[in-house]
């Protein structure tokens, strides 16, 4: 019999078991390696990069004004300005060197500035009053007081914005009000040009403008004459009645 023409031997049946059996097992750890995957993933938050900040330049802070100046009499207005100002028993008019601003009799007076009190007193003209000091050649005059603070005195400190005085009418005064002037060197300036201002620094002071008078004379209106005026046009009154009776 020729062997060459019979056909090939089947494979042993158990061979085929053994390699779907294998297939499987290798099935089997893939779906479990996949689910502890998933499961892992589930469980676990997504990792990002971590967030840096850009980085930030901080700006210089604001450099504080080298001078302010506030209202000595907050929510009050002027009613006689500075510059030439006649009074109604005056011939010619003179320079108001200050600044007059109306308020009821014992009404607080402020501290326009920091300073140290120069003088306290009484004039025959200002009345009571107060004098502070201030850099750079500056002072402040309040004057016609009723009276001034408890404890302000010469060589004090003063604090922008503390009471200084309380609104009065003494001396030549023509009702109840406060006389403030600015001066710098000895100079008197218009206190409209710092009053609620602040200033940089000395360069900017408005110092030529403040100094300039105004031609126009301002008439004086006068809510109360003072004693001694009213007194003055009494005698200049019986001095003229007896002249004319002289002449009669």
């Amino acid at each position: 019999m020729d062997l060459s023409s019979e056909a090939p031997a089947a494979a042993p049946p158990y061979s085929r078991v053994a390699f779907l059996a294998l297939v499987g097992v290798l099935s089997t750890v893939g779906l479990l390696n996949a689910g502890s995957a998933l499961r892992a993933f589930a469980a676990e938050p997504a990792r990002t990069e971590p967030i840096t900040e850009p980085d930030t330049v901080e700006s210089a802070p604001e450099p504080l004004p080298a001078f302010v100046f506030d209202a000595p009499l907050p929510g009050h207005v002027i009613n006689s300005p500075f510059g030439l100002r006649q009074l109604p028993w005056e011939e010619n008019g003179r320079l108001h060197e200050g600044v007059d601003i109306a308020a009821p009799e014992g009404s607080a007076i402020r501290a326009a500035s920091d300073g140290v009190v120069l003088r306290t007193g009484v004039n025959g003209s200002y009345g009571r009053f107060v004098e502070l000091g201030h850099k750079d050649g500056f002072r402040t005059l309040y004057a016609h007081l009723g009276a001034t603070a408890r404890d302000v005195k010469r060589g004090q400190y003063a604090r922008r914005g503390q009471t200084i005085a309380y609104v009065g009418n003494s001396g030549r005064s023509t009702g109840a009000h406060l006389h403030f002037e600015i001066r710098r060197k000895g100079k008197p300036l218009n206190p409209t040009f710092f009053l609620g201002q602040s200033f940089a620094a000395a360069e900017d002071l408005p110092l030529k403008a403040a100094a300039r008078v105004p031609r126009k004379v301002h008439l004086a209106t006068v809510s109360a004459w003072p004693e001694s005026v009213k007194a003055a046009r009494a005698r200049l009154a019986r001095q003229q009645a007896r002249l004319a009776a002289s002449d009669g």
